[in-house]
């Protein structure tokens, strides 16, 4: 299914690709040699086991890892994972990764990532509670509202950002307790969380979208658009794109894959998907093989579920005009290279999925000044920043003819080198 590692380049090592990526960016900009050994490997590497007592009364134990890539442009930032393949491979990857998206988005942000390898599908409510404040507690010091500054990944959501800030605030001194609110961004709005944070991720995939079919001389509407993912990724792209006049045509995650050529009606598969956990069975669209779905005719196919998934088995089945990353990592060395090879862009996930990033950085500044700004608001600077970054990536790709994903690193790396240049290498 769509969200295992089972194509043949799929298990590959997440930090080798990423390094290689980086290199490629590296060599296209003829990087000083001293930065790119500093950027080459993250700062910090945290791991620890935790114990965490069940429902039944068992102690169970748990690995946590949390990786601080780089902070030459503000505090860590990047998300916290819960997911049964995270390991130290991939939480380096991760973190590399969210050093050039907030670099690529012009944030005051370094990067960083963190997860608990788990099952979140086998916990009850009161263990994932358990778990993340005991996770939370085990991270220490290391997190704080202008150090690391974790947010939502896969497996998580508002509820865990909330337990987590509630255990730092109350292990930090009272005259700390206000200001840990930013601690942590994606929370509740409840909690001190940003209006416009949970669509964000997904409304900057649109945006992305919408910039590269008018660079193309196309339109939104009409586009068909295939999402890999139904998460708070997928839903919302697959939303907020057929609001927008697109087409959804075809729709998979870890359950199966569904497909219409006439569209899927979105809330229907919705209202579906939470009443039954599951896509397939949907009347308004009939189960289609995983390869059916990568093959679909379709004008933008979005990834938004997780790493390695468009490999050197899957690539070649796209007909797409555009591969839209908007889960982090999913295309691996060889997909790049079979799209390529046929002419077929890739806007890479440091741009296109850097909305939830941008709109946590709207919310950290809101936790600061203790305000709240109106939807309308976050929306439009959401919007203008996340087109400047493509902006930025559209015209180095052509000034230095090179592809989008090399373009976005580039944008990203000239950033940090001024920053380095700039500041020097202490002592």
């Amino acid at each position: 299914m769509s969200d295992t590692k089972a194509n043949n380049d799929a298990h590959l090592n997440l930090y080798e690709m990423a390094t290689a990526q980086f290199e490629r960016a590296a060599d296209a900009i003829k990087l000083d040699p001293a930065i790119r050994a500093i950027l080459t490997e993250p700062k910090s590497e945290i791991s620890f086991n935790f114990p965490v007592r069940m429902d039944d009364g068992r102690i169970r134990m748990f690995k946590g890892y949390r990786i601080q890539h780089n902070n030459i442009l503000g505090p860590y930032k990047g998300g916290i994972r819960y997911h049964h393949d995270v390991d130290i491979h991939e939480v380096k990857a991760l973190a590399a990764w969210m050093t050039w998206k907030t670099s690529l988005a012009g944030l005051p942000f370094g990067g960083a990532k963190g997860g608990v390898t788990c099952r979140p599908g086998e916990l009850s409510r009161t263990e994932m509670e358990r778990l993340t404040r005991r996770f939370t507690h085990a991270l220490g010091n290391n997190i704080g509202t202008e150090y690391d500054i974790p947010a939502p990944d896969v497996g998580t959501n508002s509820q865990i950002m909330d337990w987590m800030m509630d255990t730092h605030v109350n292990t930090v001194s009272i005259l700390d307790r206000t200001r840990g609110k930013g601690v942590v961004t994606g929370k509740s709005l409840a909690c001190g969380g940003s209006k416009g944070r949970e669509k964000a991720t997904g409304q900057g995939v649109c945006h992305i979208i919408e910039a590269w079919a008018k660079e193309s001389g196309r339109s939104v509407k009409g586009l068909k658009i295939a999402v890999q993912g139904f998460g708070n990724v997928g839903y919302w792209t697959c939303k907020i794109i057929a609001e927008m006049g697109a087409t959804v045509v075809a729709v998979m995650d870890h359950t199966g894959a569904v497909a219409n050529p006439a569209g899927i009606d979105v809330a229907g598969l919705k209202a579906w998907m939470d009443a039954n956990k599951k896509l397939p069975g949907f009347a308004g669209a009939p189960e289609v093989s995983a390869d059916a779905f990568w093959s679909a005719d379709c004008d933008v196919m979005v990834p938004a579920a997780i790493e390695n998934q468009i490999t050197g088995r899957t690539a070649p089945m796209i007909k797409a005009k555009v591969v839209v990353e908007g889960a982090n990592g999913p295309t691996t060395t060889a997909g790049d290279a079979n799209l390529a090879s046929r002419g077929i862009p890739v806007v890479p996930d440091i741009l296109a999925n850097s909305g939830g990033v941008i709109v946590s950085f709207f919310e950290w500044l809101q936790n600061r000044a203790s305000e709240y700004w109106e939807l309308d608001e976050v929306d439009a600077r959401l919007k203008r920043q996340i087109l400047e970054a493509w902006s930025n990536v559209s015209r180095t790709a052509k000034e230095r003819n090179i592809d989008l994903r090399t373009a976005a690193y580039a944008v990203a790396l000239l950033r940090i080198a001024e920053a380095y240049r700039a500041r020097g290498v202490f002592p």
